[in-house]
């Protein structure tokens, strides 16, 4: 099975967790790591190549820091313009039918923090629900996401051992 990971953070590079996740799953065959911050400075999006890696690819990954409740203001432009009406959905839009989609995120509050009556009084699945939507929409199967929380306190064991199960995660889940 091949592949995408799309790694939406805006600043990878001072990034402990994403760029770890990111280095980690590169390392593995048929996996093709897609940094949109490094290829779209300018946020001036391919579409068509962007649609080719999707078509291209058996599995897509959105793997991004979870902030404000949603993705990274590039990764929702990447959605709005490439998963268009007549491609992704729509009349004439089944390209990506059958394909999976996993949600990949981090946060930097806790756990506790992501529950029903704790600081942020949803659920990561009930916060993630517009992607869940979204795959729906455009036909993908929708794989439980995977998280992982109070990143901020990770110690660099800490980031190794979750960029492991990050991979094996992603390479495995069905």
């Amino acid at each position: 099975m091949k592949t995408l990971v799309i790694v939406a953070h805006p600043n990878l590079e001072s990034s402990r967790v994403n760029k770890r996740f990111a280095e980690e799953i590169e390392k593995y065959e048929n996996v093709y790591v897609h940094r949109l911050y490094d290829v779209y400075p300018d946020e001036t999006l391919d579409i068509q190549r962007e649609q080719e890696l999707l078509l291209a690819h058996d599995r897509i990954v959105f793997q991004f820091p979870f902030y404000w409740y949603s993705a990274p203001p590039l990764l929702k432009k990447w959605m709005d313009h490439v998963l268009a009406y007549g491609w992704a959905y729509g009349t004439g839009g089944d390209k990506l039918h059958g394909k999976q989609l996993i949600i990949a995120t981090s946060t930097g509050g806790p756990s506790m923090a992501y529950t029903a009556g704790g600081y942020n009084q949803y659920t990561m699945s009930e916060l993630l629900r517009p992607f869940q939507a979204t795959s729906n929409l455009i036909g993908t199967k929708y794989i439980t996401p995977f998280s992982v929380h109070g990143v901020r306190a990770y110690s660099d064991e800490e980031i190794k051992q979750s960029a492991e199960r990050y991979a094996h995660y992603i390479l495995n889940s069905k």
